[in-house]
């Protein structure tokens, strides 16, 4: 059966966020009716044409339990990657846990760099520049609003 395992024993507050462009980083919680000596694994599918990949990095709580992943070499397709986190335990069967993510939804941008402000005080005005910071994904150019927010002395 599909929802096969003890009802709460799946993971729980799963969530990913990639950064630095090409790292992603996922945590959960474990299931609250999930055995002391569940073991969590997190697999991964960028595309349906990529192979399922399972995490090579775990991030362990206290007690040693798979709690997070952090995945390098990240790149954000068009289509919506597949996460399944799935357990096992000694006492019992444990739920899986799969989600479909865009992962362009999970990036978190760098800020700007390379900022420059010149001001003129005769003409009383400035102009401020700015590189757009290295994002992963295709649609570069209409990803980006900037607010500047000025405070005089």
């Amino acid at each position: 059966p599909v929802f096969a395992g003890m009802n709460g024993s799946a993971i729980e507050n799963f969530s990913c966020v990639i950064y630095n462009i090409f790292l992603m980083n996922c945590t959960w919680q474990a299931g609250r009716d999930a055995p002391a000596d569940t073991q969590y694994f997190l697999y991964w599918q960028n595309s349906r044409e990529d192979n399922q990949m399972e995490c090579e990095l775990y991030i362990k709580d206290e007690n040693c339990r798979n709690m997070g992943c952090i995945f390098q070499n990240v790149s954000i397709g068009t289509e919506k990657a597949y996460f399944l986190v799935n357990g096992s335990s000694k006492e019992s069967l444990i739920q899986f846990y799969d989600e479909y993510i865009d992962l362009y939804k999970i990036e978190k941008l760098m800020p700007p760099s390379n900022i420059t402000v010149n001001c003129d005080e005769i003409k009383n005005d400035c102009i401020i520049q700015w590189q757009q910071p290295q994002i992963s994904h295709s649609n570069k150019d209409m990803c980006f609003k900037y607010e500047i927010n000025i405070k005089y002395k």
